[in-house]
């Protein structure tokens, strides 16, 4: 019986093991094939985070794999998102000298950036109906995923619905940014990259970066700044909205 048992028990374990390789090599695959793509035609609708995705809902319903097994074998994936976000202290340090010179603006801009995404997130959920952990989801989705998981998780949301909303916030943003720089009188590199960062994180500062490197940095720069305010205001944001 003990045999049987443990024989089951194995059994599970190597299943666990065979869905975590499986799934997990899929996804990289699939992002290393829509990073080299992207590179080829480069467009919104080709970025890798659209096409990572898309990809792999494609192949989950087609094998009738559901979202707990996938998540259950690529789990491991998301852990990673700790030492990135501990990682975003790197462009905070070599871009000290902006924050010295311009902290104010940098504030002020992060500040009413953050208030201005959260109020019309909100807004527009309670326009369309939505209410509960689905309108909690849609508040952090306009910084990086690192930082939006984990304020969504303090106030109530559903972490992984709110990095969906990241990457649909992020490629649109981007999109649209660039086409707002030839309609708004911005011309310095720090209004210009905190467009982008603020409005698009992550997808937006990879943007910047392909406009000038200057735009690059500053944009790369807001969006780890947006994301550490929201990251400290998320117990009091939590506080009120329950």
């Amino acid at each position: 019986m003990n045999f049987l048992g443990s024989l089951w028990n194995n059994r599970a374990a190597f299943a666990v093991l065979e869905s975590m390789i499986l799934w997990s090599a899929v996804t990289i695959a699939f992002y290393l094939f829509a990073k080299r793509f992207y590179r080829r035609w480069p467009r919104w609708w080709t970025a890798p985070l659209v096409v990572t995705p898309l990809l792999l809902i494609v192949v989950t319903i087609t094998s009738h794999t559901s979202y707990s097994v996938y998540i259950n074998g690529t789990h491991w994936l998301i852990t990673l998102l700790g030492p990135a976000t501990v990682a975003f202290a790197v462009p905070i340090y070599k871009q000290r000298h902006v924050i010295r010179r311009h902290w104010l603006i940098l504030a002020i801009g992060v500040l009413v950036g953050s208030g201005t995404a959260m109020v019309s997130a909100w807004g527009l959920a309670t326009m369309l109906g939505l209410e509960g952990s689905l309108r909690l989801s849609l508040l952090p989705r306009s910084i990086s995923t690192p930082f939006a998981m984990t304020v969504s998780g303090e106030i109530g949301g559903v972490p992984e619905l709110t990095a969906v909303f990241v990457i649909l916030t992020g490629v649109f943003g981007a999109t649209f940014g660039e086409s707002m720089l030839y309609w708004m009188p911005l011309r310095s590199a720090l209004a210009r990259g905190s467009l982008f960062g603020m409005g698009a994180h992550a997808v937006g500062s990879n943007k910047a970066h392909q406009i000038n490197r200057d735009e690059g940095a500053i944009a790369g720069l807001v969006m780890v700044l947006a994301g550490v305010f929201n990251v400290l205001a998320a117990p009091l944001l939590a506080h009120f909205l329950r």
